[in-house]
């Protein structure tokens, strides 16, 4: 871990803002996309970049906002990843949302966001805050393989039935699914009955398969080779260097995803999910102004 004084905390404009509060990650999952070469890494992955000065930058960045906002964070780093116990610099940046009346849409796999549930709650109440958890696989002892240092499936639904107790909006991101190992109807449909219990407004799944670009395709390929011996070669028979590479059964598991989404009202289209995510609400936006 490094500590650097960012130029900047927020991207983005007309009410649709972003913020990544650290580089890297130790969560250790096989198919992590941002470490990809494109990101431009100059530190090891698990070296994590932490932005120290993000609140002060992010408090004179909202105070310069007329129109009040959605601030997305969790995209390309998980905010609340091991450092985020000691830190708490998400918390420090989630006290400044809430003081400047802004909402919150934050992305993560770990159960650390409990510790913040009391303002997330709160900025739901004053504006609006959405939590969006990924589940990739119901299997638990599959997750510990794919996902190895973050809580398992099974504790993420936890997460997602207290957020719910609190009145906080949910969102699943239903992906990625491994052609070969998680892509299976079993799998699919145990994700999605619970999803439904726990009553989650949407779920996020452009298709079922990964996307592999270089950087992240030799990390993804060496974990094949460590724990799916033999899987590694029909991926490069399949799919060779393609950057997306759907499952074979990928028709019929969108069907079953659409289907179940629509009998339970669902949101399940990325274009409705993102723009309930980035939408804070009329009557405050409205208020904001004045």
């Amino acid at each position: 871990m490094h500590f650097v004084d960012a130029k900047g905390i927020l991207t983005g404009s007309g009410g649709h803002y972003g913020m990544n509060l650290y580089r890297g990650c130790t969560h250790g999952c096989i198919y992590c996309d941002s470490r990809s070469k494109c990101y431009q890494f100059t530190h090891d992955f698990e070296d994590i970049e932490v932005k120290q000065n993000a609140p002060e930058l992010l408090e004179a960045a909202l105070k310069s906002k007329r129109r009040k906002g959605m601030i997305g964070t969790g995209s390309m780093s998980d905010p609340y990843m091991h450092c985020e116990e000691q830190l708490r610099l998400t918390r420090k940046c989630l006290e400044v949302i809430l003081r400047q009346g802004f909402g919150v849409a934050v992305q993560t796999k770990s159960d650390r966001i409990l510790q913040d549930i009391d303002l997330l709650e709160k900025i739901n109440r004053d504006a609006k805050c959405v939590v969006q958890i990924t589940l990739t696989t119901y299997d638990d002892e599959l997750c510990r393989i794919i996902e190895p240092n973050v809580c398992n499936t099974k504790r993420r639904i936890e997460v997602l039935e207290k957020l719910q107790e609190r009145g906080i909006p949910t969102v699943v991101w239903l992906t990625p699914i491994l052609p070969f190992i998680n892509d299976t109807e079993e799998n699919v449909k145990a994700i999605l009955e619970e999803c439904i219990r726990v009553g989650v407004k949407g779920i996020i799944c452009f298709d079922m398969g990964l996307t592999l670009r270089e950087g992240d395709r030799e990390y993804y390929y060496a974990a094949l080779d460590k724990h799916f011996p033999g899987l590694k070669q029909q991926y490069i028979q399949r799919y060779g260097n393609a950057y997306v590479l759907p499952s074979p059964k990928s028709r019929v598991l969108m069907s079953l995803f659409r289907n179940t989404c629509k009998a339970h009202g669902i949101m399940y289209s990325p274009e409705e999910c993102f723009r309930y995510m980035q939408e804070i609400p009329e009557k405050y936006e409205q208020m904001s102004l004045f």
